[in-house]
């Protein structure tokens, strides 16, 4: 049976991933972490939950804190991250310019490979920075 909370993949296998596919598990990944700290800080009804959920998981709260952690990741990961930001989606959504969608799509990607990687401490980290960077109006 596949364990699809904690793939493991060979480098070759997490290499042939586009990096849309990154940025795409990379979303889901952000998210849900973004839901966990949201469901911690406790006392709100789930409305409330949701609205400081969307605002941390927005593509411009998302791409104000991939510009802040750029300066702390290391080469491989600057790397995933530059890939992710010149990305060429075929849609951005309405409620956000190019240039955020893009950052946000960095930052994603990079979440998204830190995941098939297994680097959860390395994903806190980030995330940890990320909340410190981007949503003291959110949270």
């Amino acid at each position: 049976m596949e364990n699809y909370l904690n793939p493991v993949l060979s480098d070759e296998e997490i290499e042939r991933f586009s990096v849309l596919a990154l940025a795409y598990l990379g979303d889901g990944v952000f998210e849900l972490m973004a839901r966990t700290h949201q469901a911690l800080l406790g006392g709100v009804t789930s409305r409330g939950l949701h609205r400081k959920t969307v605002g941390i998981v927005c593509a411009g709260t998302q791409a104000k804190a991939s510009r802040m952690i750029k300066e702390e990741l290391n080469e491989k990961e600057l790397s995933i991250y530059q890939r992710g930001r010149n990305a060429k989606p075929k849609t951005i959504p309405k409620h956000s310019d190019r240039a955020d969608y893009s950052y946000a799509t960095a930052l994603e990607a990079l979440f998204g490979w830190l995941f098939l990687k297994g680097n959860i401490s390395r994903i806190n980290e980030l995330f940890h920075m990320v909340l410190q960077a981007g949503t003291e109006d959110v949270q």
